[in-house]
């Protein structure tokens, strides 16, 4: 398999990126699903991972934007087949990367994979000090407020 590529995602990465997002595999965290309609709302903030040859799209994740310098790395999702490559972290390097050249220094997760945001810089942090996600999505979650789910973050 060749290398892929990391990119923006485009309207034609939309269908693949609701797939992914679908679907759970051993070892997934939850990702909350999204419909095709959030989807396309918030494509410019996707990025994708793409076998170089095919197109088919590997993995995502976004970066979406809370409060003037704050921002939450939501989505991440790589194919169970293209697991064990590094392709999460190249997501979310690009994801931070975005951040910084907006301006924005504090960007969030909310996870149930510690070790793996632990490894890329993240730290652990009460929920309590993310009052716009938790009122922005966190109230339609049908784990709310029973989350299950740790809060980290990271300062840039």
């Amino acid at each position: 398999m060749s290398q892929p590529l990391l990119r923006k995602a485009r309207i034609d990465d939309a269908k693949a990126i609701h797939g992914l997002l679908l679907t759970s595999g051993e070892g997934d965290g939850m990702v909350l699903p999204r419909s095709f309609n959030q989807i396309y709302s918030h494509l410019r903030d996707f990025f994708v991972v793409a076998d170089r040859d095919s197109g088919t799209v590997l993995g995502c994740c976004a970066l979406s934007i809370c409060w003037d310098n704050l921002a939450e790395i939501r989505s991440l999702k790589v194919h169970p087949d293209a697991r064990g490559r590094g392709l999460g972290r190249h997501l979310i390097d690009a994801c931070l990367s975005e951040a910084v050249t907006l301006g924005i220094f504090r960007v969030f997760v909310l996870t149930n994979q510690e070790a793996f945001f632990r490894k890329m810089g993240f730290e652990e942090t009460g929920k309590d000090t993310l009052p716009q996600k938790v009122w922005a999505d966190c109230v339609n979650c049908t784990k709310f407020p029973d989350c299950d789910e740790t809060a980290m973050i990271m300062e840039l």
